[in-house]
């Protein structure tokens, strides 16, 4: 179980996906978990060479874990397919878990104006803070996080939706981990919408899955 596998969980990423895939660093495994795509996700993932298996149950925590269920190696990283993060960065958090960090996480900064909205930014940080209160020593909820994977797998399973990086972060912090923060770019992604903060909808959703966590 020596090794990286990228887990990037997807509904209808087919646009941004393939700069994402581009950009992984070399010999990293890539798993692509298609979460009921309608544009072709799939077969854009295939072709680039990654490895796709399908989780139907909608859902981003739901297909975080299947992706993590499914893994070949001792530790995993995770993060969007829709470029607003560079998997390039990815080696300063596997370094972290590989030093004898538990967890490490990504603290998203903007590379240019607009590209985080206000709204998700403010509820972020809010969020954030809650955290800190909780003795979480993170300034974000972790939209880029690694990991090994038996341990994210005793965690047991977490929350299936949008709040599925807060609940990691809360249980993680509960059994003991280390826990580690690294500054990461955040850019405007390379295509396609939001699910979260592309609409009212999709943020309220998120909302709702965030409280009941921290409820």
């Amino acid at each position: 179980m020596d090794g990286v596998t990228v887990v990037i969980p997807c509904r209808d990423e087919a646009e941004a996906l393939p700069k994402v895939l581009a950009a992984v660093p070399g010999g990293y495994r890539v798993l692509v978990v298609d979460n009921g795509s309608t544009d072709g996700t799939a077969a854009v993932a295939r072709a680039a060479g990654a490895r796709v298996i399908s989780e139907p149950t909608p859902g981003y925590g739901a297909a975080v874990q299947a992706g993590i269920a499914a893994a070949a190696t001792g530790v995993v990283a995770v993060l969007d397919g829709d470029g607003s993060m560079d998997p390039g960065e990815l080696p300063e958090l596997v370094g972290a878990v590989t030093a004898g960090a538990d967890l490490a996480v990504g603290r998203r900064r903007p590379v240019q104006r607009g590209c985080w909205p206000w709204h998700a930014r403010l509820g972020n940080r809010v969020i954030a803070a809650r955290l800190r209160r909780r003795g979480v020593p993170v300034h974000d909820i972790g939209a880029m996080r690694v990991a090994r994977r038996d341990a994210l797998l005793a965690l047991g399973p977490l929350h299936p939706r949008f709040g599925y990086p807060l609940e990691l972060l809360v249980r993680a912090a509960a059994a003991g981990w280390r826990i580690v923060e690294f500054d990461i770019g955040y850019r405007p992604r390379a295509g396609g919408v939001s699910k979260v903060s592309g609409s009212l909808r999709g943020s309220a959703r998120a909302t709702r899955d965030f409280l009941a966590v921290l409820s």
